[in-house]
């Protein structure tokens, strides 16, 4: 849930907090690989791709 939708402060509160959480673990993670995260379209792809090696696209075809 973004932010600006939370119906309420105690839901906007929690909604920063996870996505602050969420950026640093990122960035650990980055840090570890050496390489940064595939963003948006390609991220979709890569996730997609690592359960079994098709692409998303593929999976809806079939």
């Amino acid at each position: 849930m973004a932010i600006t939708q939370a119906p309420t402060a105690k839901g906007k509160e929690a909604a920063r907090g996870l996505r602050e959480a969420a950026a640093k673990q990122e960035r650990k993670v980055e840090a570890k690989t050496g390489r940064d995260f595939a963003k948006g379209e390609k991220r979709f792809e890569e996730r997609s791709k690592s359960s079994d090696g098709k692409s998303a696209g593929t999976k809806q075809k079939s």
